[in-house]
């Protein structure tokens, strides 16, 4: 139980400093459900049950930038084994907020460009989720562009099926996903081939 204190602690003292439910979500890689089952907890309020999910702390990884280009490497590596080649790839496209240093690397071993999608849950939370998210505008334009997509976990696969329809409202080809954790368990998503470092697979 001695975690589960530490992440409604976390997630409290994130949603006191003003952040959204998507955003602290994102930062401790769970979903928008368990977020506000931890923060219902919290208040000690009932009624909410507990959803199936599994907190991933890649901290480790993300504070030293030499185990954060091995981690790039060994995902470009998997991607590249799988689709034979990245010859045609143009643009990598990260998304907000982690996938974004795992993305720069990616796009620089494979000599492609950058792109930057913040998604929606970045933007609004969960009070808009009509809203769809934007491109960065200071990164590559993906027009035209074949794309792989990188992010840090997949929970619920909202995110990356934003991404990909984005893409494609963009006039882009999505060709694959990459990722370091798959907790969904998913081939696809939008008809694009997901490739994990790691993937969860649930027993029970």
């Amino acid at each position: 139980m001695k975690d589960i204190d530490i992440l409604t602690k976390r997630a409290t003292e994130m949603k006191a400093n003003g952040m959204l439910d998507g955003q602290i979500a994102d930062e401790l890689n769970i979903s928008r459900e368990t977020i506000v089952w931890l923060l219902t907890r919290a208040s000690k309020r009932e009624g909410v049950r507990a959803p199936k999910d599994l907190s991933i702390d890649w901290g480790n990884i993300g504070e030293s930038s030499y185990r954060m280009r091995c981690v790039s490497d060994a995902m470009v590596d998997l991607v590249l084994d799988n689709i034979g080649s990245f010859e045609g790839t143009d643009v990598v496209v990260g998304i907000a907020v982690s996938g974004i240093p795992l993305a720069s690397i990616m796009a620089n071993e494979l000599d492609a460009k950058l792109a930057i999608f913040h998604p929606n849950k970045q933007l609004f939370g969960t009070e808009n989720a009509d809203a769809v998210g934007i491109f960065s505008q200071s990164f590559a334009d993906v027009k035209g562009a074949n794309c792989v997509i990188v992010d840090d976990v997949i929970t619920t696969g909202h995110t990356l099926v934003e991404t990909t329809r984005q893409l494609t409202s963009a006039g882009a080809k999505p060709t694959a996903i990459t990722v370091l954790v798959d907790k969904l368990g998913q081939d696809t998503i939008e008809g694009v081939p997901i490739y994990p470092l790691l993937r969860i697979l649930w027993v029970v």
